[in-house]
């Protein structure tokens, strides 16, 4: 990506009031990184303690208030809810009328564009959509890594420039995504974001399970020049049985999953089947290495994915 260029003083948006509807993860930290550049957190709700806990520490002294009372001081604010309760919220806040107009109204999910806020901007509101393509701690560290962090950025063309110099001024750099590729963006962080939490925390229960006494150190180096390399080549960085072909060790590999972890046998086989179409559409895996490989990963699949019952743990499908 290019470099952003500085924010002339004419493009800077006004300093602002800002307000969080949601203290989850996201939210505080977004107002924190907005008061570094000027602006002023004036309200947040939340309703657990954690949400009280995150608001305490990354926004003291600013008031824990109801959501339209939120609405009420700011001029700027947050909906930092999750995705499943996004459209509920903004349709209960306009048909009470918390909504003012001219008041900018941003949320962070990844999955929606400005038309989930449709009903604020008819109550006069300016929608924009700016989601941070980071994982949240809930602690301070949060705001140092905005730094340098693309956002996915969809409002009005007319809130283009404001929109882009709000994430600049939190240190993010942003990035366009039309209204309609909302969803496969979202997609697309989520495969390569969630599923790879899911992947290493995986890859340590094995290694744990092998006997090896600090899988964090073993594969910390390996997956940080895996992930290096993959971002740097794409599917040129594959290596491994499946991209070489290996469907003898492939298939020694599933045995050993459904004798000591069944429940990772059905990742490793759609983990593998998908590898080994990239690989070979990419010319690194040979298409005569390639029938017995996929022989191997289908007569696997067949089986099914849980063991008989007589190569289960002590404790059966229960074990995990």
């Amino acid at each position: 990506m290019n470099a952003i260029p500085p924010i002339e003083a004419q493009d800077r948006p006004a300093r602002l009031t800002v307000g969080v509807v949601g203290a989850g993860r996201v939210g505080p930290a977004l107002a924190a990184s907005l008061q570094l550049a000027g602006h002023r957190p004036v309200a947040v709700s939340g309703v657990s303690d954690a949400s009280v806990r995150r608001a305490a520490a990354l926004l003291p002294e600013v008031p824990l208030v109801p959501p339209a009372e939120v609405l009420a001081r700011a001029d700027l604010v947050l909906l930092t809810v999750p995705d499943d309760a996004l459209a509920g919220l903004v349709a209960g806040l306009a048909e009470t009328g918390a909504v003012r107009p001219g008041q900018l109204l941003v949320h962070t999910s990844g999955r929606y564009g400005t038309a989930v806020l449709d009903p604020a901007t008819r109550a006069g509101a300016l929608p924009l959509a700016l989601h941070p393509a980071m994982t949240f701690t809930g602690t301070p560290v949060d705001v140092q890594r905005l730094a340098g962090c693309s956002f996915g950025v969809t409002s009005p063309e007319e809130l283009r420039m404001a929109a882009e110099a709000l994430v600049i001024e939190m240190g993010g750099e942003p990035e366009w995504i039309a209204e309609e590729a909302r969803p496969l963006y979202h997609a697309a962080l989520a495969i390569g974001a969630n599923h790879l939490v899911t992947l290493v925390a995986q890859a340590m229960e094995l290694l744990r399970t092998a006997g090896v006494g600090a899988p964090d150190r073993m594969l910390g180096p390996l997956l940080g020049a895996a992930l290096d390399n993959a971002l740097r080549s794409g599917d040129a960085a594959l290596t491994g049985p499946v991209a070489r072909g290996d469907a003898g060790t492939v298939a020694a590999h599933v045995a050993e999953l459904r004798r000591h972890a069944p429940q990772a046998v059905a990742g490793y086989l759609a983990m593998a089947r998908t590898t080994a179409d990239r690989a070979l559409a990419h010319g690194l895996l040979k298409p005569e290495l390639a029938e017995d490989l996929l022989g191997v990963l289908a007569d696997t699949a067949s089986r099914g994915d849980k063991p008989s019952r007589g190569d289960e743990g002590p404790e059966g499908d229960d074990a995990r």
